[in-house]
């Protein structure tokens, strides 16, 4: 096998990763509007407030725990980490497309911004 072979099996194997979550996230989704405005406001409005929930235990980290992550702070962040992965999971259903297009879309804008050395910067279209 060559090493084009071994990238493509190993591609198509990411691509199933992430297709069975996608998958999951349908199986353990109940909301309004799945499939129109409603549900794609549902999803926004509860990743939002998830990755609130993110930023508001990192905010206590400086406040209660003198910047030290700790091991129960630590799993309680990845447990937020992974409710924002959920809502961006369905957010891409919800607009039709996969959580792996949405990784492959963001890899390939974040390399193209480092090949025109325009990573750092304001503005999408950079």
């Amino acid at each position: 096998m060559n090493k084009q072979d071994c990238f493509e099996i190993h591609h198509m194997e990411e691509i199933e990763v992430y297709e069975r979550y996608d998958d999951f996230t349908t199986e353990t989704s109940q909301y309004p509007g799945k499939g129109d405005l409603q549900g794609l406001l549902y999803v926004a409005l509860g990743l939002a407030g998830e990755a609130g929930e993110f930023a508001n235990k990192v905010k206590k980290i400086l406040r209660d725990h003198n910047g030290q992550v700790t091991e129960d702070v630590r799993d309680k962040l990845v447990g937020e980490l992974g409710d924002v992965l959920w809502y961006v999971s369905r957010a891409a259903q919800e607009l039709g497309t996969s959580l792996f297009y949405v990784k492959h879309h963001n890899v390939e804008k974040l390399r193209s911004r480092r090949e025109r050395n325009t990573i750092s910067g304001t503005g999408d279209d950079r």
